[in-house]
């Protein structure tokens, strides 16, 4: 999601939840994403992991287009498909859904923890500091569409 144009533009990222992402921050934010469901469209999971991360829909005046940034594998060798639309979101009202896990490992104990634990505006080049290094792509394609569709 994004707002603003030019200079006054800003991106919104998250941080995932956890105990293996609580002390990280450049480089660990992420876009709202998450796995598709057998058949699922890919801008309907987008919309989906949205609102499962961050507690709301994505917010837009309804004229607002979502644009496809393509999709990209990470150093992980995931696969992700991105959108942006432009809206907002208020990252006060954060309410993620959460997940189990056994922490620490091999204790046999089961913990929850949030997927995100926290979300914020960026500027462009705050913006490519603090998201993991295998999505900076979306950013540039975000930027050049931007530019291109700005004329």
């Amino acid at each position: 999601m994004y707002r603003g144009s030019g200079s006054d533009l800003r991106l919104l990222l998250v941080h995932p939840g956890g105990p293996f992402w609580a002390s990280k921050d450049v480089g660990a934010w992420s876009i709202p994403k998450g796995e598709y469901a057998a058949g699922e469209a890919p801008l309907t999971c987008a919309i989906r992991e949205f609102q499962e991360e961050l507690g709301s829909p994505p917010q837009t005046d309804g004229a607002n287009a979502f644009v496809p940034l393509g999709e990209l594998v990470q150093p992980s060798r995931k696969g992700v498909t991105a959108f942006a639309v432009e809206g907002r979101f208020d990252p006060s009202g954060l309410r993620s859904n959460r997940f189990e896990m056994e922490w620490p490992p091999k204790s046999g104990r089961l913990h929850s923890f949030p997927e995100v634990d926290r979300a914020a505006w960026f500027s462009a080049a705050e913006a490519r500091q603090k998201i993991q290094p295998g999505q900076v792509l979306f950013i540039d394609r975000l930027l050049a569409e931007l530019s291109r569709t700005q004329r």
